[in-house]
């Protein structure tokens, strides 16, 4: 199995600095701690008051945890109950990992992600892409699957990034396609239309076939796979909307 390219540099000055100049103070390191474990508690009651009333294909999720760590692909949106869901196949052997910027502004989901027993990958997609990608290969070498939103972190919405396609090339793993629909929520404003359910709301996750994809692929042939898999999430998602009609 080949290496993906090392381009790496130093990230230690950027693991401690934003571009806008901020610094991991002592008392904003503080501040965090503070605030931790009320967003924890905040999620966890998300959690708790909404009820997941079917997980449709989950046998899908079985059959591919059987086999070994995966690399679940979900819209940027629907990160809330995707997550919740894949924390919860710990019992399957899943180790969850997460990719979260070096700077200060990813310390705080940082450690959120480490208290719901999450591995953290510390990194930026967006501003280090190539060491992104052997962060992720080397997470999967390990054991964890690193969850991947295919149109994060800025957008454009529901527009499938190459980097999970090039990720499963790879490392050989299959993408595990997810969604799921909410009986009531609300969709926040921001360019993801981040659906937060409404306390005590009925929750339907789909799960898709896990997907290989294949050595060889030309510019072309990862097109088609952007435009499949594009496809695949919104297939899913009404899916899970007519499960949750008819529940």
């Amino acid at each position: 199995m080949p290496e993906p390219p090392d381009n790496s540099a130093p990230r230690t000055a950027y693991e401690r600095q934003t571009r806008s100049g901020r610094r991991l103070t002592a008392v904003r390191r503080t501040l965090y701690r503070l605030g931790v474990p009320v967003a924890v508690a905040l999620v966890r009651f998300w959690w708790c008051t909404c009820r997941i009333v079917r997980v449709e294909g989950d046998e899908h999720a079985a059959a591919a945890l059987a086999d070994g760590p995966v690399v679940p692909v979900y819209w940027h949106q629907h990160q809330l109950f995707c997550v919740r869901f894949l924390l919860s196949q710990r019992r399957r052997g899943l180790a969850l990992g997460f990719l979260i910027s070096p700077s200060v502004d990813g310390e705080l989901p940082a450690m959120l992600a480490r208290r719901a027993g999450a591995h953290v990958l510390r990194g930026s997609s967006s501003n280090t892409g190539a060491r992104a990608l052997r962060d992720y290969y080397v997470a999967l070498q390990q054991g964890i699957s690193p969850a991947i939103t295919p149109d994060g972190p800025y957008g454009p919405r529901f527009g499938f990034k190459p980097g999970a396609i090039m990720l499963a090339q790879l490392s050989g793993r299959p993408m595990l396609p997810m969604a799921y629909c909410a009986s009531r929520a609300w969709r926040f404003r921001a360019w993801d239309r981040f659906v937060l359910p409404w306390p005590f709301a009925r929750i339907v996750v789909a799960v898709g076939a896990p997907r290989y994809v294949p050595r060889g692929l030309d510019a072309a042939g990862l097109a088609r796979w952007q435009s499949d898999m594009t496809a695949e999430l919104h297939a899913l998602y009404r899916a899970a909307r007519t499960s949750l009609e008819a529940a």
